[in-house]
């Protein structure tokens, strides 16, 4: 399911003196210096040989070295290279591929064949030319395992690693952290891996994977966002994102899923109907953390733009149209129906709006909007509610999406979310959940319905699965029980450490406190 959106000739409405307060906002980042933990002569898992420390191995055509750098890092490399044998009368011809996980290593790269460009897989073919010297590469890489493979030297010499230098860079600042552990060792595990992600995520902007795509997306960013807001607290990112996304927009002044920051600041040529209406939900929930009258001044029509557009996408049945609902992302499910989700999304969002309006104090269009909401409400449980049955029918199909958001929108009580949720196992069979966002949304439906036991259990289920399949950050998409599968045809292109998989960071400060304690 290709989420791709071409639109030729595509111009963005920029506003100058927003993009330049989103740059106001820029982070310094914060740089450390790392070098290996461990080396392999050969995959390690595949044959490869632990070496001693600080052995220095000569390689010639055929071997491979595998650096093991002990954690997730996102930055630039450089190699110091040395010979043994004759003066080198040929370039050394490696290969150097990076790779956030041992799986990666063990999948070739030519037998990808997915939808989303291969040129996104970190693997480098090089000549050094003079050595002994240092072989300083231009672009950064997240990863924490580092293969150099010699395709050729000479049988004159054999080429020597001496040594690999990560200069790795965050805007995450560590002595802003809340001095706490869970008190759970499991859950404690979870919630720092969680922090280690978010850490590798924050670069200048919030980006949604530093592997891939490195870059600003709104449903990743309002989970960024809920993250930081319990941890780092850097709300001068935030603020440059939202001020990013409203400084470059569609021509109609719709607001992209997701933009561009480099060379210079553009919407991307995609539009989602459900990230869309996260713009709103982002500002107030930042509003909520840090009033901010500056912002709000110049984002809160932007904002409330974006409500009135999708309320322009509601049909005469009440009901949002085709076009809402084919551009609904929710989760990489193909044959999911949205429409519910879609519909609950809207509703959900009109809550955040009326409360933006009362802050720019439009009384008459906060009253609107709240109407709007209820209207939308008493639909969308009309359409989509079996009450005999306590299911979510969208489209003719009961999935797990669609109950969550219509749990989260309010639609549902309390008391029949929580039967509704019982199901729950049962819904998954027509589709089970494949990215850790979603995951999120299910964990604070449980929480809504008073299951806090479940939502917890959840967490520990879902995120400490990762970790016990080798996490050193959380990916991108994961399913346990199928864990080869990949949105894209083929993991090798999967992100293993993606910024709305970093949530348990925000679930177990917001809503488990009794469980932290401080060190």
């Amino acid at each position: 399911m290709a989420l791709i959106h071409i639109i030729e000739k595509f111009q963005p409405r920029n506003d100058e003196a927003l993009l330049a307060k989103a740059e106001a906002a820029a982070p310094a980042l914060h740089h450390s210096t790392h070098h290996p933990k461990t080396a392999w002569l050969g995959l390690p898992g595949r044959g490869g040989r632990l070496l001693p420390a600080g052995t220095l191995t000569p390689l010639e055509k055929g071997d491979t070295l595998v650096l093991d750098l002990g954690d997730h890092y996102v930055g630039t490399c450089r190699l110091t290279l040395t010979t043994r044998g004759s003066h080198p009368d040929a370039p050394a011809w490696l290969r150097l591929r990076f790779a956030e996980i041992l799986d990666e290593l063990y999948e070739a790269p030519e037998d990808y064949h997915g939808w989303v460009s291969s040129s996104w897989i970190q693997d480098e073919r090089v000549h050094v030319d003079l050595l002994p010297g240092e072989l300083a590469l231009p672009r950064r890489y997240a990863f924490r395992y580092l293969a150099v493979e010699v395709l050729d030297t000479s049988p004159k010499y054999k080429l020597v690693v001496d040594e690999l230098t990560v200069d790795a860079t965050t805007s995450a600042d560590d002595d802003a952290l809340p001095q706490v552990r869970v008190t759970d060792p499991e859950l404690d595990r979870v919630y720092r891996v969680g922090l280690r992600t978010l850490r590798s995520c924050m670069q200048r902007e919030f980006e949604d994977g530093p592997k891939r795509d490195r870059r600003l997306w709104i449903g990743d960013l309002r989970l960024q966002a809920l993250s930081n807001a319990a941890s780092y607290r850097n709300m001068d990112l935030v603020r440059r994102c939202l001020y990013l996304f409203g400084g470059t927009r569609f021509p109609d002044g719709r607001v992209s899923a997701c933009l561009f920051t480099q060379p210079e600041p553009a919407a991307d040529d995609t539009w989602l109907f459900d990230y869309g209406l996260f713009y709103p939900v982002i500002l107030e929930e930042y509003l909520r953390e840090r009033p901010d009258p500056e912002a709000l001044a110049d984002l809160g029509p932007i904002a409330l733009e974006q409500l009135h557009y999708a309320l322009g996408l509601v049909g005469a049945d009440g009901v949002v149209n085709e076009t809402a609902t084919a551009n609904t992302f929710v989760d990489w499910q193909e044959t999911m129906d949205k429409t519910a989700c879609a519909q609950s999304i809207l509703i959900y969002a009109l809550g955040y709006g009326e409360a933006l309006a009362n802050r720019l104090r439009r009384a008459l269009e906060a009253g609107e909007l709240a109407a709007q909401r209820a209207a939308l409400a008493k639909t969308a449980r009309a359409r989509f509610w079996d009450p005999a049955r306590e299911r979510v029918v969208s489209g003719g199909q009961e999935n797990l999406a669609s109950l969550v958001w219509m749990i989260l929108a309010g639609v549902l009580t309390p008391q029949e979310a929580d039967r509704a949720l019982a199901q729950a196992d049962e819904l998954s069979k027509n589709g089970p959940m494949m990215t850790p966002y979603m995951h999120h949304y299910y964990i604070t439906a449980l929480l809504i319905a008073g299951r806090r036991e479940q939502a917890l259990g959840h967490i520990r289920y879902y995120w400490s699965s990762m970790i016990r399949a080798g996490a050193d950050t959380f990916w991108e998409a994961w399913i346990p029980e199928h864990p080869d599968a990949s949105p894209y045809g083929g993991r090798v292109i999967n992100s293993y450490c993606h910024a709305w998989s970093c949530t348990p960071v925000y679930l177990l400060h917001t809503h488990f406190p009794e469980l932290l304690a401080s060190i």
